[in-house]
């Protein structure tokens, strides 16, 4: 599985690059059949200090998933929009098994 830790209008250390990619990590154990996660981190151009965090997970069989967070802490949003990803890997895995055991429920 590859991650890609890009930033938009300033500079990446490597210490947010080596954050952003740990935590990021931590999203196969919600979904194994994860296949990239794309990490995109930008300041605000009208408000500095502010920080815009977009996940873009890749999984087999299904389109991608989006998490999106923003605040003027680099870090806490990072962890912000990972939480929201890990939610919707959870959801949707929960989806899955439901449609295996349940071959009637909806899909």
């Amino acid at each position: 599985m590859r991650i890609d830790v890009v930033g938009l209008k300033f500079e990446l250390t490597d210490a947010i690059r080596e954050y952003a990619e740990s935590k990021s990590e931590k999203l196969t154990r919600y979904f194994d059949r994860t296949q990239m996660i794309t990490i995109r981190l930008s300041e605000r151009t009208k408000r500095a200090g502010e920080f815009d965090v977009e996940i873009v997970t890749d999984v087999e069989k299904h389109e991608n998933f989006v998490s999106t967070a923003s605040g003027d802490d680099l870090y806490l949003t990072i962890d912000s929009a990972v939480n929201k990803m890990s939610r919707q890997l959870t959801d949707f895995k929960e989806k899955l098994k439901l449609s295996s055991h349940h071959p009637d429920a909806p899909r």
